[in-house]
């Protein structure tokens, strides 16, 4: 793509398509490029909240020092030269993250608050508006992931709860089975003594395999053979009792089908979400995009305030275990191409144009 440069006349402005972006004030465009006003001397970011100046008097740049070279000087009420009011709530969040993340016991709100410089009320919003968790259901995604590693490489399992940041192994216990979806023990032998019921269908993508355990649906699977998909089930729950063929089950399934078959009918099902604190923040969001909409893996980076995690994205989005209902299927690369899909991009392809139709 070539250089955008400030060559446009003035005269021109006004047919710029970076103008809509001033008129709607968009932060989504601040930092893509820059204006200034010929009349009052000075350079705005697109979402400057200042009286929208006649696009006459309008020249775009690519850089502050650009339009600084042009001579213009800084907005004093928008601030271009300095971060942008997202990009500084982005960092204190991930610092905030960070120290949750180090933290021996779970900061209070108020403490997380103050040490973002923020009222406790403003906090919680912009951290869950950023990461798409609360601040607590960060903390406890976190410390999810710690303890599953723990489990598997700590000698004792008491070990892994307090190397994890439990202060005592009731508080553990107590929210075990909501964790991991069974209990430590059965966790550490490969999910030993846990139930795993699933079913194998056919639909018009191929093979449908759906499964569930105590907490709800942990496994949607599509593909051509359904043999496969049963041992990659039981590749992931080597030691769990499968149980196939539940007649009580095949109502879930029929779900999920029509759901594959008529985007519009909705879905609407108890999920076990099993992944890291990055993973589920991806995953939420994910859930988040509407059918019938598309979005980029640039575009999720931003909304979980990781602007630069788009490699971290994709990779999230390749280790999703539930087909459309975590819509992955609705993220595309930044040209609006098709790329990888854990189950076959000609199944992308098909679930996006059904859900264009619905």
């Amino acid at each position: 793509m070539s250089r955008i440069t400030t060559t446009t006349s003035l005269s021109e402005a006004p047919a710029d398509p970076r103008w809509q972006s001033v008129l709607a004030r968009d932060p989504a465009a601040d930092g893509t490029f820059f204006y200034s006003v010929k009349t009052t001397g000075i350079y705005c970011r697109p979402s400057c909240p200042a009286r929208i100046a006649n696009p006459e008097n309008v020249r775009f740049h690519v850089t502050c020092a650009e339009a600084e070279t042009a001579g213009f000087r800084p907005c004093l009420r928008c601030k271009p030269d300095q971060p942008s009011l997202h990009q500084q709530q982005a960092a204190k969040v991930a610092a905030i993250c960070r120290l949750i993340e180090t933290a021996e016991s779970m900061p209070t709100l108020s403490e997380l608050a103050e040490h973002a410089g923020l009222s406790r009320y403003h906090f919680h919003r912009v951290f869950k508006r950023i990461t798409g968790l609360t601040p607590k259901a960060y903390a406890a995604a976190h410390r999810t992931k710690q303890i599953r590693a723990g489990l598997t490489k700590s000698p004792t399992i008491t070990q892994a709860i307090y190397q994890a940041g439990y202060n005592a192994n009731s508080r553990f216990y107590e929210q075990a089975a909501q964790i991991l979806g069974m209990t430590p023990s059965d966790y550490r032998t490969g999910g030993s003594n846990s139930r795993i019921r699933f079913a194998l269908g056919e639909c018009s993508l191929g093979s449908i395999l759906v499964a569930i355990s105590e907490k709800g649906v942990c496994a949607i699977s599509l593909g051509d053979d359904p043999e496969a998909l049963a041992r990659d089930l039981q590749d992931r729950f080597p030691q769990a009792e499968l149980i196939g063929n539940d007649g009580a089950f095949e109502q879930w399934i029929a779900q999920v089908v029509g759901f594959v078959e008529a985007p519009a009918l909705g879905l609407d099902l108890p999920l076990d979400i099993r992944g890291t604190a990055f993973q589920q923040r991806v995953w939420l969001a994910l859930r988040h995009i509407p059918a019938g909409q598309t979005v980029s893996y640039t575009d999720i980076a931003q909304r979980i305030g990781a602007p630069k995690a788009v490699r971290a994205v994709a990779g999230a989005c390749a280790a999703n275990s539930l087909a459309v209902a975590i819509p992955c299927h609705r993220v595309l690369r930044s040209d609006g191409t098709l790329s990888g899909y854990r189950w076959g991009v000609e199944r992308k392809a098909e679930l996006l144009r059904r859900e264009s139709k619905a």
